[in-house]
């Protein structure tokens, strides 16, 4: 399959790239200042780019996405905003114009995250986000068929813990190649409409 892979650089979409690419995929990285194909998907015009740049598809799989930590106190509007349209909006732009550039029978794998069903302090904004993400899913997945979409929901990864591990207190954390193997049955799988939560 040829696979858009958007993050591809990052902790976790480095672990899919590896899995997908070790599984005989073309893997097509795309990220923000590097990698096969420079896009900023937070653009819908950069997404309209980037898809006329990498050509007929089989699959797109996102494994970045941007929120603002904060004390719901000093969220601001701007970091509302700033979140869905780095987590959610992105994502939903990445379907919407990605079906004209997929296979009829290819698949859209997104992200979102623990933080839907586990809210931490100064997460109120990215669990926003994820929950509209995963609504979304369920939604575009009754009416995108026979494309399919799933979401890969994980919790904090083991190599993010430098950064992230002050905002998830007591969660036990996962490897990047786990979260990457919910990319794979996603991706590969026959299933549509599912959140693959990874804990």
């Amino acid at each position: 399959m040829r696979i858009l892979l958007v993050g591809a650089a990052g902790t976790l979409g480095s672990a899919v790239h590896k899995a997908l690419a070790e599984r005989g995929h073309e893997v097509i990285g795309v990220g923000r200042t590097g990698g096969d194909l420079v896009a900023d998907v937070t653009d819908p015009q950069a997404v309209a780019r980037l898809y006329a740049q990498a050509g007929p598809l089989d699959a797109v799989a996102v494994a970045a996405g941007d929120a603002v930590f904060k004390p719901l106190a000093e969220l601001t509007g701007d970091d509302f905003a700033a979140t869905l349209r780095g987590k959610a909006l992105s994502q939903v732009e990445l379907v919407r114009q990605g079906v004209r550039h997929v296979a009829a029978t290819g698949s859209f794998s997104l992200i979102s995250g623990i933080l839907t069903e586990e809210p931490i302090v100064a997460g109120a904004a990215a669990s926003a986000a994820n929950g509209a993400v995963e609504a979304f899913v369920r939604a575009a997945a009754i009416e995108l068929a026979p494309q399919r979409i799933n979401a890969v929901s994980p919790t904090v990864v083991e190599e993010s813990l430098p950064a992230y591990g002050p905002f998830f207190v007591g969660m036990e954390a996962v490897p990047t190649a786990r979260v990457a193997t919910a990319y794979v049955r996603s991706v590969e799988g026959a299933q549509t409409g599912q959140i693959y939560r990874v804990r």
